[in-house]
Order: structure tokens, then C-alpha cells, then sequence
């Protein structure tokens, strides 16, 4: 056999290839069936829908883990911000009870040290519940930005197997170098 006889195109919705030729003679000799399943417009109809709900189920699957991750995000988001309200309303809480305990006690000196330290405490743990919240804020960020990062970089990968198919390389260069 030739070279050429070999192979033969195939075009399958825009995506050409080249594969090796099938036989076209048919082992039960029958007539009104076609040789190739995908002569026949009803097959090929069929196997294009299989195709387009397989992809369909992929994206699906694709977007519905993603979803979710966002969930995951949104709903820690949710949960620092409500750790934060309580933290606040505690806040405001020590500081009424501390207002009242420096109010009460102004009365005898001997208790003036204790309300300093227990103010002292009582800024100490603020601050060691916001550097908590910043921490928490920071670790959301940056799982976010990891998020956006990897969605960028399959959108440039995406970008790259959408490409269509030249007839030249000379073609093709042209067309990297204009994007």
C-alpha cells in the first residue's frame, strides 16, 4: 500500500487529525447498512450528544467543586465575623464591669492596684483576640488569593488548548506573536 493510503483525515466538530484507514469491506456483505458507523447521520448524532453530555457533566462536576470551596470560604468568613461579634460584645461587657468595679472602689485606696492590673489584663487580652482575628483574616486572604492564582492559571491553560489549527507553522508563530 502507499503512504497516503495509510491514513486518512478526520474532522470531528473543528478538531482535525489524521488516523490510519479502516477497511471498508463489510464481514456480512449487507448492503443497506452503512460500513462505518459514522457514515450513518443518526450514529453520529447519537456519539455527538454522548460527547457534548459527557463535557457538559465535566464543566458541571468542574464548577460545582469550586463552588463549594467558595462556600467553605464564605462560611469561615461567617464565622470570624461572628467571633469577632462576640469577642466585641464581651469587650464592651469587661469594660462595664470595670467601670463599675473603679467606681465602687474609689472609694478605698488598697484596691487601686488591682483595677490597674486587671486593666492591664484586660488590654492584654484585646490585643491577643485581634492579633487572633488578623491572623484569621490573613489566613482567609491568602487561601483566596491561592484560589484566584490557580483560576488564573487554568484560564491561560485554557487559553492555550482553545488555540485552533494552522496550516503553516508560519502561521502559527504569526499568531502567538500577535497576542
Amino acid at each position: 500500500m502507499d503512504r497516503d493510503e495509510d491514513w486518512e483525515l478526520c474532522n470531528n466538530e473543528g478538531f482535525v487529525h489524521k488516523r490510519v484507514k479502516r477497511s471498508r469491506i463489510s464481514g456480512s456483505g449487507e448492503a443497506s447498512e452503512p460500513v462505518e458507523p459514522e457514515l450513518d447521520p443518526a450514529v453520529e448524532e447519537r456519539n455527538r450528544r454522548m460527547r457534548k453530555k459527557r463535557a457538559l457533566v465535566k464543566l458541571k462536576r468542574k464548577y460545582q467543586s469550586e463552588m463549594e470551596r467558595w462556600e467553605i470560604l464564605s462560611n469561615s468568613f461567617s464565622a470570624m465575623q461572628e467571633k469577632a461579634v462576640r469577642f466585641q460584645t464581651a469587650e464592651r461587657e469587661e469594660r462595664v464591669n470595670a467601670s463599675e468595679t473603679t467606681s465602687s472602689s474609689e472609694h478605698g485606696e488598697e484596691d487601686v492596684p488591682k483595677t490597674v492590673s486587671s486593666i492591664l489584663d484586660e488590654l492584654l487580652f484585646v490585643a491577643e483576640a485581634r492579633g487572633a482575628i488578623i491572623n484569621d483574616v490573613s489566613n482567609l486572604c491568602e487561601v483566596a488569593e491561592n484560589r484566584c492564582r490557580v483560576e488564573h492559571e487554568e484560564e491561560e491553560e485554557e487559553s492555550l488548548f482553545d488555540l485552533a489549527v494552522w496550516c503553516s507553522p508560519r502561521s502559527l508563530m504569526a499568531s502567538l506573536c500577535a497576542d
